[in-house]
């Protein structure tokens, strides 16, 4: 497991392009009714903005991209939308996994997979296997994911592991479902709405955030250059002033040796 500061323990690295980009898909639907089509088509469509949003993130050196697909709340949604979501995550894993492995992409999907039905549950296995070794954009998709159910698991683990030992932070961030990335440095949320949505809730202590009305079907890579452009021009001060901030930066790194 790679080991990432934390934001609230310590200081992370800050670029102008933020390493760790997590999006909330919003807007699919209403993209659809716009257009007076079926719900479905604005999923099929928001397909293709995935891999518009992959292929920008990676040109840009983007090294995290993590994608919220499906939450634990969205099986309140009609069944036969949610059915048919189901039937469209298969097919994109069948289609799109080879393609990502093609580009040297590392394939992750996180969240309780204990209520898809087992294709689903072993596309994702074998996907996350034949990408494992890849060292280019991480790209991970987050399914039947809450931010509380994530928490709370990671606690359960702590627990099983050493039940008499205290829960830390350092501890709990381990058994996290993204404990292999760094924490989110930018959360983008598309459709309009203001909020997270139970997405990530721990990792997003110290994220900037950026909401577009934008619709998720029309997101492209102008959108996310206008997302990176927001994030570059904030100080991202981690709990310090401004000054320290600028002090920071004027101090020279040492020389190597």
């Amino acid at each position: 497991m790679a080991d990432f500061e934390s934001s609230t323990q310590g200081i992370p690295a800050a670029d102008d392009v933020p390493r760790h980009v997590a999006i909330v898909m919003d807007g699919n639907g209403r993209w659809a009714k716009m257009r007076f089509l079926p719900r479905v088509a604005g999923h099929r469509r928001g397909v293709e903005a995935v891999r518009e949003a992959v292929k920008a993130c990676a040109a840009r050196g983007v090294r995290y991209l993590t994608l919220f697909a499906f939450s634990s709340e969205n099986w309140r949604r009609p069944e036969d939308e949610v059915s048919f979501l189901m039937q469209l995550f298969l097919k994109a894993l069948e289609q799109e996994v080879g393609k990502l492995h093609q580009n040297g992409i590392r394939f992750k999907v996180i969240g309780d997979l204990s209520r898809f039905e087992p294709a689903i549950v072993e596309m994702v296995a074998r996907g996350e296997a034949l990408t494992a070794a890849n060292t280019g954009l991480t790209l991970t998709v987050a399914a039947n994911y809450g931010g509380r159910w994530d928490i709370l698991q990671a606690a359960n683990r702590c627990r099983a592991e050493d039940p008499a030992a205290e829960i830390t932070e350092e501890r709990l961030a381990r058994h996290l479902s993204m404990a292999y990335a760094p924490e989110p440095d930018l959360f983008i949320r598309t459709g309009g709405e203001e909020r997270v949505s139970n997405f990530l809730l721990w990792q997003l202590a110290y994220t900037e955030f950026f909401f577009t009305p934008a619709l998720w079907p029309d997101f492209d890579g102008a959108l996310l250059d206008e997302a990176i452009a927001s994030y570059g021009a904030r100080e991202r001060r981690f709990g310090r002033t401004s000054e320290q901030l600028a002090r920071a930066k004027a101090t020279p790194l040492p020389k190597a040796g």
